[in-house]
Order: structure tokens, then sequence, then C-alpha cells
């Protein structure tokens, strides 16, 4: 029996990269998972699940479209029994500038990063007001106002913290019915399809495997909703407090020294400074 035994997951852009990984990563500690994707084939993921010994559904959702998102919701209570946790993990990426982004592309963005996460909490809530320890764990970084994060791309940038928003707001409005709304985001970029579309080689030269954010998530969900909220995790920041010292096996690329890796592009200021203070830490710990 693992960690999350008995509990339902459900887990947008769920079929492949990182929402992949987490929904794995929850079948191996007992849970039953509903992997939500637009046109994504999740026959793969259902198989996999199944061979860990778990159950999952996968499930046909534009997170975009309200009646699709409810559907989902109940299709997962329905089969499954109910609904513990959120994931909103589906996005949509598009670097460009303003004048060179069109308006298609940014209703996307905007429509699966912040109005998608939306939808998906909203209509889980009910459900997750039931649970003994509902959470929603949304993939996002911590919204900052300093002028780089904006300056080469906007809508991506402002749909993103939107989440953040969101995630941070949620925390307080549900915090009288016990339900934990959480961001989290990678120190590091990480080896998905869509880094590889990345056209900036320096963040696509040594990235960490989706399964840092992975274990940081499931580190994250099983904590005691009433208790631990409102946070804009890092999943370096969240390992290293846990515990965790081998960061090795999280390198794409076998060998590549920890301060080599790429770092992704949307950390705080005060969350490096973290991942310095902790890595020193460890270090003179270890000597």
């Amino acid at each position: 029996m693992g960690q999350l035994a008995g509990r339902t997951v459900l887990i947008t852009g769920g079929t492949r990269g990182i929402g992949r990984a987490i929904a794995l990563r929850c079948a191996q500690e007992s849970a039953q998972v509903a992997v939500v994707s637009r046109h994504g084939d999740g026959s793969a993921v259902v198989n996999e699940v199944r061979d860990i010994g778990g159950r999952c559904v996968a499930i046909d959702c534009d997170v975009r479209d309200e009646q699709q998102v409810e559907a989902a919701v109940a299709r997962t209570v329905g089969e499954l029994g109910g609904l513990d946790v959120v994931v909103n993990n589906a996005a949509a990426l598009v670097l460009k500038g303003t004048a060179e982004i069109s308006s298609d592309e940014y209703d996307t963005m905007a429509g699966v990063n912040t109005r998608g996460a939306f939808l998906v909490a909203k209509h889980a809530l009910p459900h997750l007001q039931r649970s003994s320890n509902g959470h929603v764990l949304t993939l996002c970084p911590k919204p900052q106002l300093d002028e780089r994060w904006f300056r080469a791309n906007l809508a991506y940038t402002a749909s993103k913290f939107g989440a953040g928003l969101l995630a941070f707001g949620l925390a307080a409005e549900q915090r009288p019915h016990g339900v934990a709304s959480n961001a989290l985001w990678p120190f590091t970029t990480i080896d998905t399809d869509g880094l590889a579309e990345c056209s900036r080689a320096e963040l696509r030269a040594r990235p960490r495997t989706t399964a840092v954010l992975a274990d940081a998530a499931l580190w994250i969900i099983t904590q005691d909703s009433t208790q631990f909220s409102g946070n804009f995790c890092i999943d370096e920041i969240v390992l290293r407090e846990a515990g965790v010292t081998d960061f090795e096996r999280y390198s794409a690329v076998p060998g590549t020294p920890q301060s080599a890796l790429s770092q992704d592009h949307m950390v705080a200021p005060e969350q490096l400074a973290r991942v310095k203070e902790l890595r020193q830490q460890q270090k003179e710990q270890q000597l």
C-alpha cells in the first residue's frame, strides 16, 4: 500500500511529458489516476499504470471548454469513485512578443494556462471538499513584477503568472474547507517535447528529467491539506528540504554538474538563493 492508496488523482495534460511522469509516480503510490488530454491517445499511460498494478482512465477533454471539463470531472468521480487531488499541468507555450503573436495564439495560452486551470479547479472543488485531504496543484511559477520576465514573451508570462494568482487565491478561498492549493515550478529546464521545440539552445542543453517534478509533486500532494497551502514551490527546494541529496539521477545528460544545469527562466531571486543555500548546507554535511 502506497502513500496514495484509496485516493484518486486527476491530471490535465496527463498523457505525456511531466503529466505522464506525475501520473505514473502517483500510480506507484497506489493512487487511482485519471489522465486528461486534448486529442491525446491515453492508452499508453493507461497500460503503463495497469502494468504497475493500478487503475487509470484516460479522458479526452479540452480544458478551455467548461462542458468538457465538467464531464471529465464527473466521469473521473463516476468511474474511480471520488476525487482527492487535481494537478493542473496542461499548458500552451508560444514564445513571441506582442507584435508577433496572433490573437488565436494568445487565446490558446490564456485559455489553457489560466482559464483551464480555473475551470478544472471549479468543477473539482465539491469533490475535493469532501476528501479527507483535498489538493489542487498547479504547474506555474511565482508571479513577479520584474520587467525581465515580460520583455520577450508577454502573453505567455501573463498567462502563467495568471495561473499563479489563481493558485494563491484558491488557497485563501478554500482554507476554511480544508482544500490545499499550491504551485510547483522546476528549478531547471525539463526534458520534454516542449523544450525540444524551444529555440533557445542554452535552455535545451542540460535539462533534468520529468522525474524530479513527479517526485516533488508527490511530496506536495501527500502533505496535510490544512497545513500546507498557498505555497509557490520549486522542485529542488521541495526535495532537498524533504531530505533528498542525490540529484544526479535526475540529470537528462548523465554526469552534468549540478551547477551546469540549464536553469529555468522564471525562477524568483529568493528561490534561487534558497537553492544555493540548501546545496551548500548539504555539501557541508557530507564533508
